[in-house]
């Protein structure tokens, strides 16, 4: 049993409740509790369980659901303890983006000196993709959907465009001296998953990492221009192991080298206006629920 006092908040969270998940399986039938990661102190452990983590910070998956709640009952395999240099929100922050984004990254492995598009990169995926890539010495641009954005982008050391505007592919190129971009991570999808199809050529990665419009990018012409595109299906079959993973973000957490924006918090009870503002393309990092 954790204590819960922080939920990481995930826009596809969002998509469920509306009943439109692009999820390759079915919906959640009713009643559905949203949260998926929560981070807290364990207050209680079951048969078999090392008594050891009785008062421990941790983060834990719930296992897709019931996360917003002041207590969760969790698996114990699925808890990772909080090295003490990281703040309990800063791991929950780090709870589903760090591994996921350590895994896309090892699959596309940006280069020094490559050129890489991040899309959504002041969301809390993107916004630690572009750090990763930063981390090893890659050209980065982050795009973004508002000017309120871009400093967050600038902030992790990279450059920054906003998609919102009708020239932001020119604007790219104006950055790259018309170089094509070597990796394009596309969290988008939709209109401008499609226009930054455009930016990427042959020897290039193309990684499907996400839809936040709605719908995912329609990548079939890329193949005959010599671009590879890649998704979370070549992550799954790559065998991480995401735990791994997420002990590995949390000790580069604490080591400084990688720093979640947590752009905004509500109280528990405001859950309805945590999705209201992430639906409405509001917020900047990562959203979390304070208990």
């Amino acid at each position: 049993m954790v204590d819960v006092e922080a939920v990481n908040v995930v826009f596809i969270e969002t998509q469920i409740r509306a009943g439109r998940a692009p999820l390759p399986l079915p919906l959640p039938d009713p009643p559905y509790v949203p949260g998926s990661g929560v981070g807290g102190v364990v207050s209680a452990v079951g048969p078999g369980v090392d008594v050891g983590l009785v008062d421990r910070r941790v983060i834990a998956q719930t296992g897709g659901s019931g996360g917003y709640a002041e207590k969760a009952v969790v698996a114990a395999d699925q808890v990772t303890p909080i090295p003490a240099a990281v703040s309990t929100a800063d791991a929950v922050a780090l709870l589903t983006d760090g591994p996921t984004a350590m895994a896309i990254s090892r699959l596309a492995v940006p280069k020094p000196d490559e050129w890489v598009l991040v899309e959504a990169a002041a969301g809390g995926l993107g916004g630690i993709l572009v750090q990763l890539a930063v981390n090893v010495g890659a050209k980065v641009i982050g795009a973004v959907g508002s000017d309120a954005k871009l400093p967050v982008v600038r902030d992790a050391g990279a450059l920054a465009v906003n998609y919102a505007q009708p020239d932001w592919t020119e604007r790219v190129l104006s950055l790259t001296g018309g170089t094509a971009i070597d990796v394009v991570f596309d969290g988008v999808g939709g209109e401008i998953g499609a226009a930054a199809t455009s930016l990427v050529d042959s020897g290039g990665r193309f990684v499907l990492t996400g839809a936040a419009s709605g719908g995912y990018t329609d990548t079939s012409a890329l193949a005959a221009r010599g671009v590879t595109v890649l998704g979370l299906q070549q992550v799954m079959e790559m065998g991480l192991n995401l735990r791994e993973l997420g002990v590995a973000a949390l000790e580069q957490a604490a080591a400084g080298r990688l720093r979640p924006v947590i752009g905004q918090t509500f109280p528990l009870e405001r859950a309805a206006d945590a999705h209201a503002a992430m639906e409405a393309r509001a917020t900047i990092g990562k959203t979390l629920l304070l208990v």
